[in-house]
């Protein structure tokens, strides 16, 4: 027996109400699954509206007087 055929026999099983239970269960999985994109891309989508937008992107020097902004304090880079 196939698990699609295991799952449907056991789905026929349950009572009216945890059928449908089961069904938003899949519905949920499923949307998480269909929505998902990776996180590369994500950031190339991020990426393109900030420059879009015209602001302009840190360089990595800014970058790190972010971060040690953020921690405290202006801190060396350790070099």
């Amino acid at each position: 027996m196939s698990p699609e055929q295991k799952l449907l026999a056991k789905w026929r099983s349950l009572p009216k109400d945890k059928q449908e239970e089961v069904l938003d269960f899949v519905e949920f999985i499923h949307l998480k699954n269909v929505n998902k994109i990776p996180l590369g891309e994500r950031l190339r989508q991020i990426r393109e509206r900030i420059v879009d937008s015209g602001k302009l992107l840190l360089d990595e020097d800014e970058i790190e007087k972010e971060f040690a902004s953020r921690r405290g304090g202006l801190e060396g880079r350790g070099e």
